[in-house]
């Protein structure tokens, strides 16, 4: 497992699909953040991390400008990642509270983090080509990481991506759901689906999403016995 992992993160790392994305990561590593403006930015695309073996993979949009695409690690170095590792700690699905950058010893318990799309796209806003380009590297990690059997989507483009991203790979899969922080659906090949906001500064800030939500939603997420109950 741990060597297929790393032949597809070579893959994924040295990518050059998308010209648009290919262009945006290398202008924000050049145009660097004034705070960040001494230090190299990663600028490729961003692999997933965390346990290999693990039940439970969060999977954002894609990776921060100035966060994954800085460090080299997704939901690494930027105010998200700050109160997503605050709440993944909490849960007891990581050894530490921050996540700052690649060498800081973070190790994540039953628990994997990767992206819809490996390059941050200009305004958040990808295409439709860049989607289904990375769609091939999803579908390729997802069957990698066997013991998978929780799905938590970051926010509702992450959702609606895994959505697109499951009919395209089960066409026999025609039902539409809408995003719910909370919602848990029970998809066809016997993974469970999780909605829930993304950790953003927006969403905190504004008391959409607290730290008591996020955590309570990831405690019943590593309890086997919830989603054994979800039909």
């Amino acid at each position: 497992m741990i060597a297929s992992l790393r032949k597809l993160n070579k893959e994924i790392i040295n990518c050059h699909k998308c010209t648009r994305l290919v262009k945006f990561r290398n202008k924000i590593a050049q145009d660097k953040r004034k705070q960040y403006e001494h230090e190299t930015y990663w600028g490729k695309p961003i692999t997933g991390f965390g346990d290999e073996k693990a039940e439970i993979v969060l999977i954002g949009l894609a990776p921060a400008a100035h966060g994954g695409t800085r460090t080299g690690r997704v939901f690494t170095g930027d105010k998200s990642s700050d109160f997503l590792f605050k709440c993944l700690y909490e849960a007891k699905l990581s050894n530490q509270a921050f996540s700052i950058k690649k060498n800081d010893n973070l190790k994540l318990k039953n628990a994997y983090i990767t992206t819809s799309l490996k390059c941050v796209p200009p305004n958040d806003k990808p295409t439709s080509v860049e989607v289904n380009n990375c769609s091939d590297y999803l579908k390729e990690e997802l069957l990698i990481l066997k013991n998978s059997k929780v799905i938590i989507a970051l926010g509702k483009i992450a959702f609606d991506s895994y959505i697109k991203f499951y009919k395209k790979n089960y066409e026999n899969f025609k039902e539409s759901i809408k995003f719910k922080h909370g919602l848990v659906f029970a998809l066809p090949n016997g993974t469970k689906i999780v909605g829930c906001y993304h950790p953003s500064p927006r969403n905190v800030n504004t008391k959409r999403l607290n730290q008591n939500m996020m955590v309570s939603l990831f405690l019943k997420t590593n309890s086997p016995s919830y989603f054994d109950s979800i039909s």
